[in-house]
C-alpha cells in the first residue's frame, strides 16, 4: 500500500499531453517511502481495459507523450478505448523489488479508481523487460502482455552488457546493478526462472540484429515457453533494437482479441 493517498492533478496546462491525462503523485509503500509519479488517462468511453506502458532506459514516465516514435502507440490505445497508465518507477523500470511493489500498488489503485477489470502491459526495451518480470511475479494482476525487444534473464544480460563496447550497454549494466544491489535479487527476478507463471497471453517481438539486447535473450524464453499455447514469439529478420516497436498497434489488437 502507498505510504499516503495518491494525489491526482490535471495536466491540461501542458500542451504535450492529450486532454484528460492526469498526474498521480504518490509515496511508495516500501520502507524508503520514495516520492514518485505516474500519468494516467481514463477516457469517458473506456472499455474497462487498462494498458500499462513502461518506459525505456534513459527515459521517464512521460516517454509515451514526449517521443515522436511512440505517437502510434498513443493513437492505438485511444482508438481501442483503453485506459492508459505510464509510471515513472524510480526513473528505472528494470523492475527492482521496490519497483515491483510500486507498480502493483499503482495497478490496484487504478483498477479501483477507474474500474479497470483487465490489465495489459505493452512495453519495449527496458520497459518490456520490466513488464515480463512483473508479469512473472504478479500474474494475478496481468491479463496479457506485449513485449517489443526485452531481456529475460538479468544476470546473464548484465554480464553480456559489460563485455560490449557500446556506451549505452555499460550504462544499462550499471543501472541494473545499482537498482538490484545483489546478484541474488537479479536471479530471483529472472523471467526464464519464473516462466511457469506467465500463464496469460504473451506476445514477444525481437529484432534478430539487436545490438542493445541480444536476440539470445528472447530465444532463451521462447525455448522455455515452447509448449505454452498462449506464448507467441516473432523474430524480425535483420531487425534492430527499435524494429519491434512498429508492431505495437498490431500486438495490442491481438491481445484485446484474446482477453475480451
Amino acid at each position: 500500500m502507498f505510504a499516503r493517498e495518491p494525489l491526482l492533478t490535471d495536466t491540461k496546462a501542458f500542451a504535450r499531453f492529450p486532454e484528460g491525462v492526469v498526474k498521480i503523485d504518490y509515496s511508495s509503500g516500501c520502507s524508503d517511502k520514495k516520492e514518485d509519479w505516474a500519468y494516467v488517462w481514463n477516457p469517458c468511453d473506456c472499455n474497462g481495459v487498462g494498458v500499462v506502458v513502461l518506459h525505456g532506459h534513459g527515459s521517464c514516465g512521460d516517454q509515451l507523450y514526449s517521443w515522436r516514435q511512440t505517437e502510434s502507440w498513443c493513437k492505438a490505445i485511444r482508438s481501442a478505448h483503453c485506459g492508459l497508465l505510464t509510471p515513472n518507477l524510480r526513473d528505472n523500470a528494470w523492475m527492482s523489488p521496490e519497483a515491483v511493489e510500486d507498480l502493483a500498488d499503482l495497478i490496484c489503485f487504478c483498477k479501483n479508481k477507474f474500474n479497470w477489470h483487465k490489465i495489459l502491459i505493452c512495453s519495449a526495451s527496458m520497459g518490456g523487460s520490466g513488464g515480463l518480470i512483473f508479469a512473472s511475479l504478479h500474474p494475478e494482476l496481468v491479463d496479457g502482455i506485449a513485449v517489443m525487444g526485452a531481456a529475460t534473464d538479468l544476470e546473464s544480460y548484465v554480464e553480456w552488457c559489460e563485455q560490449q563496447t557500446l556506451e549505452v550497454c555499460g550504462r544499462i549494466a550499471a543501472a541494473i546493478r545499482t537498482s538490484y544491489g545483489s546478484q541474488e535479487k537479479m536471479i530471483q527476478h529472472s523471467v526464464c526462472r519464473n516462466a511457469a507463471k506467465l500463464t496469460m497471453p504473451c506476445l514477444f517481438y525481437h529484432g534478430a540484429d539487436d545490438k542493445i539486447i541480444p536476440v539470445s535473450q528472447a530465444r532463451r524464453l521462447a525455448g522455455v515457453m515452447a509448449d505454452s499455447p498462449d506464448f507467441f514469439y516473432r523474430e524480425i529478420y535483420q531487425g534492430d533494437h527499435d524494429s519491434p516497436c512498429a508492431f505495437m498497434p498490431e500486438v495490442l489488437s491481438l491481445l484485446l482479441e484474446n482477453i475480451c
